[in-house]
């Protein structure tokens, strides 16, 4: 287990996929039983996509509520502004992953703790690299090596998508400094590739597969990465000292909602319609679109985290001279008590 120790710098932001949505309406866990203690209300800081899914599935389902937790969903518009406010004390948990702007923030002396992994970036991409169909029809733009020297996007400089961006470019022998990186949301893109002011992108579902249905784009790669674990569960520092077997009852019942995500599991009604809920997309979209995957152990992958730290101090994003020890944001207690009452690990899908 690597424990925690209060450190200088770290911060973290979110990665990918979805939109900002409404606030998705509370959840009302199972009524306790006779004389049993009233729920432990849990506030959860998280962006309404579709990599919270083995939360969703989680609170639909019960889990929390056999755990004796009402899981309190707090919508932001951004995993990285989510992991600074769980520091600040405004969340207990929040779900983000590992941004410039993160990392930025511990230098400057956030605290947090990283508890388990949130989901994992597997072929068929549910962020593939993207462009206009009409050029892609029109031989100008077909593979990865027509990019060099185009315009190209990702939804936000210094999060994974860019490293992503990176990875795909690479994968047609096209160096990230040999294009122009921009910043542009989600539902803009399509738009722009079709109007020729942008050359290709990545695109998150499930505005690729709405962008498919309307015949806007093509995609060029979704292959470009593999494994890859960019997003987390995280604790603020204060609360998980004072609540730590509530913790554990927390990560416990996500690895429930994580086991039922597993393979084709994912696509059960009951699934789909908890994702469905939370993230106001609409069913069809989600059996259709690309789907993330979900760790069903929680597993944390260290090696990925400095991966992208080292990335973004290439791209030059990073105002700190000193890599940040990633242990020492990382407390793996709660999981592996969670996994003993769950009675061990399981083979991921």
């Amino acid at each position: 287990m690597i424990k925690h120790q209060r450190v200088v710098g770290f911060g973290v932001g979110l990665v990918l996929l979805l939109s900002a949505c409404a606030a998705p309406p509370a959840a009302q866990p199972a009524a306790p039983a006779s004389g049993s203690p009233e729920p432990k209300t849990i506030r959860f800081g998280f962006v309404p996509n579709v990599i919270n899914a083995p939360v969703y599935v989680a609170v639909e389902k019960g889990y929390f509520a056999e755990e004796g937790i009402k899981v309190e969903f707090l919508p932001v518009d951004g995993g990285s502004d989510a992991v600074v406010q769980v520091a600040a004390g405004n969340f207990d948990v929040v779900a983000g992953g590992i941004s410039a702007n993160m990392l930025n923030a511990v230098a400057r002396g956030i605290a947090f703790e990283i508890a388990a992994s949130l989901h994992t970036e597997r072929p068929p991409l549910a962020s593939p690299f993207v462009v206009s169909k009409k050029r892609y029809e029109s031989g100008e733009l077909t593979k990865i090596s027509d990019l060099k020297g185009k315009k190209v996007a990702t939804n936000n400089r210094g999060t994974a998508t860019e490293w992503w961006l990176s990875e795909a470019l690479r994968q047609g022998g096209v160096d990230i400094t040999e294009v122009e990186v921009i910043g542009m949301p989600f539902p803009q893109i399509a738009p722009a590739l079709e109007s020729g002011s942008l050359d290709g992108a990545i695109l998150s579902e499930p505005f690729a597969t709405a962008a498919e249905d309307k015949g806007l784009i093509v995609r060029l790669s979704e292959d470009f990465v593999n494994g890859f674990k960019p997003t987390y569960l995280y604790f603020n520092k204060e609360w998980v000292t004072a609540n730590s077997e509530l913790a554990t009852r927390f990560i416990k019942a996500y690895l429930r909602g994580a086991r039922d995500l597993q393979g084709e599991r994912y696509f059960e009604e009951a699934n789909v319609a908890a994702i469905a809920k939370y993230t106001k997309v609409a069913p069809d979209v989600i059996r259709r679109a690309r789907r993330p995957h979900f760790d069903p152990n929680g597993t944390i992958a260290l090696d990925d985290i400095r991966t992208l730290q080292r990335f973004y101090r290439k791209q030059g994003l990073l105002n700190h001279e000193q890599d940040v020890d990633m242990t020492q944001f990382i407390n793996t207690q709660y999981l592996e008590a969670a996994l003993k009452a769950l009675g061990g690990s399981v083979d991921p899908e």
